[in-house]
């Protein structure tokens, strides 16, 4: 059975201040890390940033593999 990864919104606002000081995010993956950060579903933040639903999976691999190296 596949690890679950936490969710963004489950972490403390000190975690989630660490993970932007630390992974060097663009200004687009920052945009989808905070609303991810909010609970946003990936429709809400595709509707929210304008982009198509491959973007926003796109923009997520990216977030979660920075996230990665910096834990």
């Amino acid at each position: 059975m596949a690890e679950k990864r936490p969710k963004l919104c489950n972490f403390v606002k000190k975690e989630l201040e660490f993970f932007i000081e630390n992974c060097n995010f663009t200004d687009e993956e920052l945009q989808f890390f905070n609303l991810r950060a909010k609970n946003k579903s990936m429709i809400e933040i595709c509707d929210i940033m304008h982009i198509k639903e491959s973007k926003a999976t796109t923009l997520s691999n990216k977030v979660n593999k920075k996230i990665i190296k910096v834990l």
